[in-house]
């Protein structure tokens, strides 16, 4: 029989904990035997001592064993169960493209997602911008729409990971959310309770990253690697860019016409197209789908051609509630702002950098996101037509059109996309799209 408070003072002495006190604690976070003061105090013992890779593994799969963990094996899929789960950033609409391609090539995409975080768009968020759609099916229309669509796109329910639920909320007051072992368990634990064969992680770097630093995100990207293949699901991560919004939008019905866009092949964002591609073909090798990344590479872009994977997107909007004609009519589901109109740069020039997620922010006070869980979203509001790094801008072409409810709301926003934007005559400095790839 332990202690939980014997757990946290072996923790604080900087001994390794054994799987059965960390699931023993766990079980208590599930049930209330564990008080809220005992999970801070073991938060920020972990926080100050950080976990060795048997502790982390312990914790992620305890977490995961909290609640139901999916099993895909009665239903005698024909491929691979495969997802990919990326830390957040701005106008990074990937999801709802890599889903339907993945799918539309043979994998199974069982996607568990979230809403906004602070200045990051959330993939719920945006599908919820379409009429009709059901981010909750049961757990047995899931299962239906996995085998039969090949993807669906849903929130997290109850039963899925429930000591993560408590155990996050006691961390996001008590300054300890920024710990890698803790992150790498939250991350996980409601990953892998989907029964996945393979799983593909996107850590984003830059100006509009969760993680501070370059070593900070290739320090947690590692952590995830290490921590998921230990527990069992083969995992692979990409460290992408993230110093400028990713898409040519951002907000959430913007993003889901653009979305669209490009699945039907109307437009295709450079780089939004480089890094789609680079992660889908990274789920293609991970689930045995794909010879090598030229072979992935191929397979993507005939489903893209052929419209497979659009048609695979408008069956799982339709199987989620969605019209079932959105594909085609999507400006008359979508909800347009009252004004748009552009916002020009200050002085003119090449664009050199981007506070990414000042630009985040700037979408939130319009109402496109939340700063409490319990505020409503204005679907309609964000950027389109976004210029990129590199790019020269003039009174002729604009740092973004400003989708807003109204003048005022305008003005604002207008402000701070010029004060995030910075200009030069000298040529902008070039950083990649994927920096890295890790495996283990």
């Amino acid at each position: 029989m332990f202690l939980p408070q014997e757990i946290i003072r072996k923790k604080r002495d900087g001994k390794v904990l054994s799987e059965e006190e960390i699931r023993f604690f766990i079980q208590g976070v599930s049930d209330n035997s564990v008080t809220e003061g005992q999970i801070a105090a073991l938060a920020m013992t972990i926080w100050f001592n950080d976990m060795v890779l048997s502790e982390r593994v312990a914790l992620t799969m305890a977490m995961r064993d909290s609640g139901s963990v999916l099993n895909w094996q009665a239903l005698d899929l024909a491929g691979p169960v495969v997802d990919k789960h990326s830390t957040g950033g701005v106008g990074d609409v990937t999801s709802l493209m890599l889903g339907p391609m993945v799918a539309a090539c043979g994998g199974f995409v069982p996607m568990i997602s979230g809403r906004g975080l602070g200045h990051t768009g959330g993939t719920l968020d945006k599908l919820e911008a379409i009429p009709g759609f059901d981010i909750f099916p049961n757990d047995e229309r899931f299962r239906q729409m996995i085998k039969q669509v090949g993807v669906a796109i849903i929130g997290q329910t109850n039963s899925l990971a429930p000591a993560d639920k408590r155990f996050y909320a006691t961390r996001d007051i008590t300054a300890t959310v920024d710990s890698i072992p803790l992150i790498t368990a939250s991350i996980l634990a409601k990953k892998l309770a989907e029964g996945l064969d393979a799983l593909v992680m996107d850590v984003k770097v830059g100006s509009g990253a969760f993680m501070p630093t370059f070593e900070a995100s290739e320090q947690l990207a590692q952590a995830i690697v290490g921590v998921a293949n230990g527990a069992g699901c083969k995992t692979s991560a990409l460290l992408t860019d993230m110093n400028q919004v990713l898409a040519s939008s951002a907000g959430n019905a913007l993003e889901v016409r653009e979305a669209v866009n490009f699945l039907t092949g109307a437009y295709r964002n450079p780089r939004l197209l480089e890094v789609t591609l680079a992660l889908c073909s990274e789920m293609l090798l991970s689930g045995g789908l794909a010879s090598d990344d030229a072979d992935a590479r191929r397979q993507l872009q005939t489903v893209l051609d052929n419209g497979a994977a659009a048609e695979c997107f408008g069956r799982m909007v339709a199987a989620q509630g969605g019209p079932a004609d959105f594909i085609s009519n999507m400006d008359r589901y979508l909800p347009a702002a009252t004004l748009s109109k552009a916002v020009y740069a200050e002085r003119p020039g090449v664009i050199t950098a981007m506070d990414t997620r000042a630009i985040g922010m700037a979408i939130v006070t319009m109402g496109g996101g939340r700063r409490r869980a319990s505020d409503t979203i204005d679907y309609s509001v964000g950027l389109s037509e976004m210029a990129a790094l590199g790019q020269r801008v003039d009174q002729q072409t604009p740092l973004a059109v400003v989708h807003a409810a109204d003048e005022a709301s305008w003005q604002l926003a207008a402000q701070e996309i010029r004060a995030a934007v910075q200009t030069s005559e000298q040529a902008a400095a070039t950083t990649p799209m994927v920096y890295r790839r890790i495996t283990q």
